[in-house]
């Protein structure tokens, strides 16, 4: 996990959605992850595998009855592409149990994994209050 990059204020694309915490709301985060960076030209993969995997844990560790979670894109210069996914359970942050030859993940850490490899840089933070967001940065000039 990284150290968070401040991003400039001003996003030059953005793109903000409140999910329900179901199943339906990852699956409907992944599409219209899809469609927006189809509409921004930008490639699918791996933002979209990303978006996949924040909004699952969401669903999965996130949920509390009766809250959604927040699906954000954002462009920002020079040629980044942040993505966010905040849910309500700022107790619960995403963790990785450190892995040595031979020993595989627990079940859970393998999305996590994923994200390590795929991402340029990720992370978590405390907010909006009460809950977290995670989130993951892919360099689009590479």
């Amino acid at each position: 996990m990284s150290q968070e990059i401040t991003a400039p204020s001003t996003p030059l694309h953005h793109f903000t959605v409140p999910l329900s915490a179901t199943r339906r709301g990852a699956r409907l985060a992944r599409l219209l992850a899809t469609e927006q960076l189809r509409s921004w030209g930008l490639p699918l993969d791996p933002a979209r595998l990303i978006v996949a995997e924040f909004a699952t844990n969401a669903v999965v560790h996130g949920r509390v009855p009766g809250r959604s979670f927040r699906l954000r894109l954002a462009v920002t210069a020079p040629a980044t592409l942040r993505i966010e996914v905040s849910d309500t359970r700022g107790e619960h942050l995403p963790t990785r149990a450190p892995t040595s030859a031979g020993v595989e993940p627990a079940e859970s850490g393998y999305g996590l994994l994923l994200v390590e490899e795929l991402a340029d840089r990720w992370g978590v933070r405390e907010g909006p209050s009460p809950g977290k967001t995670v989130w993951a940065d892919l360099d689009l000039d590479q």
